[in-house]
């Protein structure tokens, strides 16, 4: 189904204010100016700055009467050092708001400088204590997602790598979420195919993770299934045909969507992948997609009656369980996904580090069925050699 440009247009109020479809970005101003942020920041990354639509939005917001500094030292896999600069950044330029553009870590970087902002404590001094931040000192957030797949933008946490341990960690507040989110498809149109397809892999991750969890959400359960048929009906034309606005549009709904549904829970997808960011800089959305066959065969006895439905749902010719995996590796192979982490290079001689990090991951806790330190080497292993066991 083709949808002409008007019909991709909306204005939504779930879970924030979400002005989505093409073109959508020239309201930018207007939407900063419209939550009292006169003197914003820009947060993303060295790559986005150098575009020509991160100048123009720039250039725009000026011509606006509103003056926007950039700053772009945001790698992937954000770290407290990021944040450290950030901050010091807002505080020496006098800003009173946020706007954080581009995938996950530009956006997660940016809320949590908007939570730190008024806060005399270090970062890591409030460890485990974020959430009694008074929302009134967080600073408002606009998020503009240039990405597809970690629908950070609607999220009310973030993940950061503290380097002094080389750990992942969740950060968590109520009022972390943007005020308001541009989701505009058209900054998604030049994405490469292989980071259309890893992001478009997270999103799927998300959805998928969100339905297998256990606790009770049904809404959840809702919404991440019609996320999942977005991604399978959409990703790979987004892949194939970058400026596809039909499927480029669809799939930032997917992402959008996936993060709503994972208020239901996570599992052991990403306790796995968060410690192959911290330790070695891999793309999420891409070690997502690696270990998700593998975890989904090891959780099989508890996710099996979810996945035939899914299958229905799905319209897919065979619905068993076996049948989920297969489209999920057919999928992998369509858009270019590596089957193994030996692809990823990822030293097999570190898997012991790695799942003792991966233990003690918060996500890991949520997953369908209990993982301990041994499930978790035995998932890096099998996900090493390729070895999908099936029942």
């Amino acid at each position: 189904m083709s949808l002409d440009f008007h019909m991709l247009n909306g204005d939504w109020h779930f879970p924030t204010r979400i002005y989505f479809g093409p073109g959508r970005i020239t309201e930018l101003a207007a939407v900063c100016k419209s939550l009292g942020i006169t003197r914003p920041i820009l947060i993303t990354d060295a790559n986005l700055a150098a575009l020509p639509f991160v100048r123009d939005t720039v250039k725009h917001n000026e011509e606006c009467g509103l003056p926007t500094r950039v700053f772009s030292d945001v790698q992937s896999n954000p770290t407290d050092c990021n944040v450290e600069r950030g901050l010091a950044a807002f505080r020496q330029g006098g800003h009173n708001g946020i706007i954080a553009m581009g995938g996950g870590s530009p956006l997660d970087t940016g809320k949590i400088i908007a939570l730190m902002a008024r806060q005399s404590a270090e970062l890591w001094d409030l460890a485990g204590r974020w959430y009694q931040i008074p929302s009134e000192s967080i600073m408002p957030v606009v998020a503009v997602p240039t990405t597809a797949g970690t629908g950070s933008e609607v999220g009310r946490a973030a993940v950061i790598t503290d380097t002094r341990i080389q750990v992942k960690t969740i950060i968590f507040h109520a009022s972390l979420m943007p005020k308001a989110v541009i989701a505009d498809p058209v900054l998604t149109t030049g994405l490469s195919p292989q980071l259309t397809a890893a992001t478009g892999m997270d999103a799927l991750a998300h959805c998928l993770e969100a339905l297998c969890a256990s606790y009770y959400h049904p809404m959840g359960d809702g919404i991440a299934m019609e996320g999942i048929r977005y991604v399978r009906q959409w990703l790979p034309v987004a892949v194939r045909k970058g400026y596809d606005l039909t499927a480029r549009a669809h799939m930032m709904a997917a992402a959008t969507m996936g993060a709503v549904a994972f208020q239901k829970g996570l599992g052991a997808i990403h306790a796995l992948s968060h410690p192959l960011g911290a330790v070695y800089n891999t793309h999420h959305g891409l070690s997502n997609a690696v270990f998700m066959p593998y975890v989904m065969a090891f959780n099989r006895l508890a996710i099996e009656d979810k996945m035939q439905h899914l299958g229905r749902f799905l319209s897919l010719e065979k619905t068993a369980f076996d049948d989920i995996i297969d489209w999920i590796l057919e999928l992998r192979t369509t858009i270019g996904i590596p089957h193994t982490l030996r692809e990823l290079n990822i030293p097999d001689s570190k898997f012991t580090d790695l799942a003792t990090m991966a233990t003690t991951d918060p996500c890991a806790k949520e997953n369908p069925v209990p993982v301990d330190y041994e499930a978790l080497l035995q998932l890096y292993r099998n996900a090493y050699d390729g070895r999908l066991r099936r029942l």
